[in-house]
């Protein structure tokens, strides 16, 4: 696909003046650029950091890192910016500039869709949750806030797929991961929930769906969905965000993998990690 001609919303705007010279842009295409290999390198950087302690959120939560707020609250608050920043995208975009061909709009759509779900339906299903450093919360707000003006901005005002994308394999077959990843991962969070009686706070083993190959099943398929949505759009920008899914879910996965280990001496021993068969 070819880049718009719209790519030019930030022409004298605050977003040329700052936006563009803190990521050695010159165009919305740099833009674009340097921010995925901005994501790719924070990738890196998040899975060298927790190589050996996992995030400190959830099972792994800590009052040593600071004042902590309801697990609800903070997984809405932290969630919200990559469902609301594409709407903002869309709003502050010149009408007279704007020209979204239906490929980005199905493009765009499914990245909502995820984030609809996760946002405004998936944290009032939660029962029982810990209360979550706000450190954490601030840091995954900043980071959705970034992906998704990244995610939007490309599909709304640089890329330009043509209707011919329809037919493409990569887009059929991405879109089919997508929904694949989207089913094993809602599945597994309704598997998850439903584990304990009411009342009840002691962990047990998940099973059912992909539980019964993978201990971070729930990941696995968020992952799944990501690559999915990197295969449909084929660009820098959705591929570095399946990456660092990949790394920062894949090493969550890890992490719960031998905390079940450790927990229970009946654990499957042929579950694994992540990656069913392998990993």
């Amino acid at each position: 696909m070819g880049r718009g001609s719209v790519g030019n919303l930030c022409r004298d705007s605050l977003m040329e003046k700052y936006l563009m010279p803190l990521f050695w842009s010159s165009n919305d295409y740099e833009l674009m650029h340097n921010m995925s290999a901005v994501m790719c390198v924070f990738s890196f950087t998040i899975f060298v950091a927790f190589g050996f302690l996992p995030a400190p959120y959830g099972r792994y939560s800590s009052t040593s890192i600071g004042f902590r707020i309801n697990g609800r609250l903070s997984w809405i608050i932290q969630e919200i910016p990559s469902f609301a920043v594409p709407f903002l995208v869309y709003v502050y975009t010149d009408r007279v500039m704007l020209a979204v061909s239906y490929p980005n709009k199905i493009l765009l759509s499914l990245f909502l869709l995820h984030y609809f779900q996760r946002t405004l339906i998936f944290p009032w299903l939660l029962q029982g949750t810990k209360p979550s450093p706000i450190l954490i919360s601030l840091f995954a707000f900043l980071f959705c806030t970034y992906n998704g003006f990244l995610q939007s901005y490309y599909l709304i005002n640089v890329a330009l797929y043509p209707v011919s994308w329809y037919n493409d394999i990569r887009f059929i077959s991405g879109i089919l991961l997508f929904f694949v990843g989207m089913v094993i991962n809602i599945h597994s969070d309704h598997v998850l929930r439903n584990l304990r009686k009411p009342g009840e706070t002691d962990y047990k083993i998940p099973y059912g769906g992909a539980f019964n190959y993978v201990s971070g099943a729930n990941y696995f398929g968020e992952i799944v969905e990501w690559w999915g949505f990197g295969i449909a759009c084929w660009s820098f920008c959705a591929i570095s965000f399946a990456l660092f899914s990949t790394l920062f879910l894949g090493w969550r996965a890890c992490h719960h993998h031998v905390f079940y280990l450790d927990k229970f001496e009946d654990y499957p021993k042929s579950r694994k990690a992540l990656i069913p068969f392998i990993l």
